[in-house]
């Protein structure tokens, strides 16, 4: 079920939302009025919309825009806190469906907005608080965190199997045959639909992926192979190659 607000006025710029869901939970398309940034203190969140899917761990958060249309599904339990901005509160908020850094000072005005009434006042503690949180908003680096989803149906049925079974190491030309594609045709086309090509897109997947496993504590030799990598070693370089840091630093 999509949040609400007890009030929704424009007049009040941010608001702040907390809420808790069991793992599998999933909540249906819908959109709202104002940007939204979702953010899991604890858990993994899946976020798509028909261009994207951003997998994203604590201590990240997704920024999507005003009236984009988004699933949310959790890959286990998740703690899961929102900010809700008009779009027009402050010059310089992200202009595009992102994934942030949420730094500790952002994640604890966070946590401090979910607890703030929606009829606060703009110069009180309150209203000086949410105005922080816009500052942040507009300071935070842009992080790799998304997996470009194609609209051709076809191409969707390559892309939904490799990211429910990233160790699926089938190569192009055999992905190629089956859609009855030239594998010419197969190519071109998924860069096409995705922006990158096959190659680069199913690692990308495979990593983001791995982000749920890494985040339940599975060993790391585990998660490499679950995930279509031969060795610990081949997954611990692609990984910090994508987000800068090992596996095993990533969480703490």
């Amino acid at each position: 079920m999509a949040l609400s607000f007890k009030n929704d006025s424009t007049a009040i710029p941010v608001i702040g939302v907390a809420a808790d869901y069991a793992s599998g939970h999933i909540i249906p398309a819908h959109s709202h009025q104002r940007a939204q940034l979702l953010y899991a203190i604890e858990g993994v969140l899946v976020i798509e919309t028909e261009l994207g899917r951003w997998v994203v761990p604590p201590s990240r958060g997704v920024w999507l825009k005003a009236g984009i249309s988004h699933t949310v599904r959790m890959r286990c339990a998740a703690r899961m806190r929102s900010i809700f901005v008009n779009p027009d509160a402050i010059p310089g908020l992200p202009d595009s469906d992102c994934v942030i850094d949420v730094s500790p000072l952002l994640r604890e005005l966070i946590l401090a907005a979910t607890k703030v009434e929606t009829d606060y006042q703009a110069e009180s503690r309150d209203g000086r608080l949410m105005r922080f949180i816009l500052d942040e908003l507009c300071s935070l680096p842009i992080l790799p965190f998304n997996l470009p989803w194609p609209q051709d149906a076809k191409i969707i049925r390559v892309c939904q199997a490799l990211a429910e079974e990233p160790a699926d190491g089938r190569a192009a030309s055999d992905w190629a045959a089956m859609l009855a594609m030239s594998d010419k045709t197969f190519h071109r086309q998924f860069q096409r639909q995705t922006g990158i090509t096959f190659g680069r897109w199913r690692q990308q997947a495979r990593l983001l992926m791995s982000l749920e496993s890494l985040a339940q504590g599975m060993p790391i030799v585990q998660v490499a192979l679950q995930h279509g990598y031969e060795s610990q070693s081949a997954f611990a370089a692609a990984f910090k190659r994508q987000f800068g840091l090992p596996p095993s630093e990533f969480y703490l």
